[in-house]
């Protein structure tokens, strides 16, 4: 049994639906038992922030997928550990291999890097790089008109399909050889964000276009979202470019035996979601 974390999410999703298909007996942690859920999953509950309330759904769990930050990770992989799990897949980020405390987004990922590493299970890590779906931020100006504004604008991200993570994931997961492992992983091509526009535009068939946001600006909107301690995480990564996401690396192919998923395949499986 393999239970996964985030589970409705962009990468838990898939990932409980690779595991299904491929009939393995699967968790999906979720926060509404009514959650819909591909056949063959089964919906538990619990709270990651409260590790004891995982129990019953650790009960005869052999790995777990998991996802970074939570408040206690050092009592959640206790619980793990207790339950009996054989693996473990920590989801993490390329910024966590800096070691950089002082950032507020690689500090969290760091430290759970550390609670899994301290646990003493056998554990594999991926870094990846920015998510595909990251674009899906845009619907509102998709859906207000044909220009999209965004911040960094020559920042170039070799971004990756999250059901490329899933399908590494389910790997790790389920065969031999990946314990310890550490893997850095990317999609196919750097992009910036005119490029996914263009691509969105050739989809979807509108005349969308690209503007990019002053510091300034993106500054102001990304404050209004999430905590100034992570806005000015993302301003040191992009802006002072202490994080390089450019790089396309082969990890994705070298464990699943296929080429990580273009932009625009990502695109086209996403469609609805921009009509």
């Amino acid at each position: 049994m393999i239970l996964v974390s985030g589970a409705t999410g962009n990468i838990g999703a898939e990932l409980v639906r690779m595991l299904a298909e491929a009939g393995e007996p699967v968790r999906a942690l979720v926060r509404d038992p009514a959650a819909a859920l591909p056949d063959g999953a089964e919906p538990v509950t619990g709270d990651l922030d409260q590790p004891q309330t995982l129990r019953a759904a650790l009960a005869g769990v052999r790995g777990v997928f998991l996802l970074p930050g939570y408040r206690d990770m050092p009592g959640l992989l206790g619980e793990v550990g207790a339950a009996g799990v054989e693996r473990v897949v920590l989801l993490s980020g390329g910024s966590a291999g800096s070691g950089d405390l002082t950032n507020a987004v690689s500090r969290y990922m760091i430290r759970s890097e550390e609670a899994v590493r301290d646990s003493g299970l056998a554990a594999t890590i991926l870094r990846p790089s920015g998510f595909m779906s990251n674009t899906l931020r845009w619907l509102p100006q998709l859906r207000a008109g044909d220009v999209v504004r965004d911040a960094f604008p020559k920042v170039a991200v070799a971004m990756i399909d999250p059901a490329d993570i899933a399908a590494l994931a389910a790997v790790a997961l389920t065969t031999a050889g990946h314990d310890g492992q550490v893997y850095r992983l990317s999609g196919p091509q750097p992009l910036r964000p005119a490029d996914r526009v263009r691509v969105l535009a050739e989809v979807l068939g509108r005349p969308l276009r690209f503007e990019g946001q002053s510091d300034d600006e993106a500054r102001v909107e990304m404050s209004q979202a999430m905590p100034a301690e992570y806005v000015d995480a993302f301003f040191r990564f992009y802006a002072d470019g202490e994080l390089d996401e450019s790089p396309v690396l082969p990890t994705v192919e070298q464990i699943t035996g296929r080429p990580p998923r273009t932009f625009e395949q990502w695109a086209r499986a996403h469609t609805a979601a921009f009509s």
